[in-house]
Parts: C-alpha cells; sequence; structure tokens
C-alpha cells in the first residue's frame, strides 16, 4: 500500500531555541496527517452525529535528524487495524529536497470511544478509507 503523504511547511514558530523543530511539534503534523487520511469531513461527522471518537493509546517517537525553520517536509502515513477497536498508524517524516532524508519515525496507535471514553468498534467508514 501505499503511504498517505502530507505536506507540512516549518515555520520559525515551529521551532526551539537550537532552531530545530520543537519534539513534541511533530504530534501535532502526525495528527493533521492522519486528519487528511481518514477525512476530516468523516470524523467531524462521526462525533456529531455518531458520538465516535479517536484518541491516542500509545505513541512512540524515533528522532534522527532535525528539521528546520523553512524547510519543506512530508509525513507518510500508513495504516492498519490491529483490533476492532484499535489502529495503527506508522508514520515517517521526511525531507524530500535532501534526498529524501528520514527526519523522524513515529509509531502512534489510536482506540475508537463513545462520548463516555468507553470503547466501541471502528466504523466501517473509517476501514473503508484506510
Amino acid at each position: 500500500m501505499e503511504p498517505h503523504r502530507h505536506r507540512v511547511q516549518i515555520y520559525y514558530e515551529d521551532t526551539d531555541h537550537s532552531g530545530l523543530v520543537y519534539h513534541a511539534n511533530y504530534l501535532k503534523y502526525f495528527e493533521r496527517a492522519r486528519e487528511h487520511l481518514l477525512g476530516v469531513e468523516e470524523l467531524v461527522r462521526l462525533l456529531n452525529e455518531d458520538g465516535i471518537g479517536f484518541v491516542v493509546y500509545k505513541a512512540e517517537l524515533t528522532y534522527k535528524k532535525g528539521a528546520v525553520f523553512g524547510d519543506s517536509i512530508e509525513i507518510r502515513t500508513t495504516a492498519a487495524k490491529e483490533s476492532d477497536f484499535r489502529l495503527g498508524f506508522q508514520q515517517n517524516v521526511h525531507r524530500p529536497s535532501e534526498n529524501d532524508a528520514l527526519l523522524v519515525e513515529g509509531r502512534i496507535e489510536m482506540v475508537c470511544v463513545d462520548r463516555d471514553g468507553k470503547l466501541v468498534p471502528i466504523p466501517a467508514s473509517v476501514i473503508e478509507r484506510l
């Protein structure tokens, strides 16, 4: 399966005192990429109409090289159903302008929950998008 690709422009506000992207910002970039992969409209519909959402259960990141102000990076995401309630996302950050350098490796696991925070099966509409 070809990974979903999401471009992110790095702005000065994304960096810390070292000039590199602040480490926690990669989690924000991963979130945006997952939203685009799953479909923002469908995620809003699921929340508003069905009372279903997704929460991060586990996050693992390995930092190899830092992105800097002015970079244009790409988040490449592949997803798999891990169980009836859990999705696994491999999300890697690349810098295409530097021979496709791998900057960060990420593994995010999410579970599907209702408004009360109880586990519910992943909707068929989400599985179809994957």
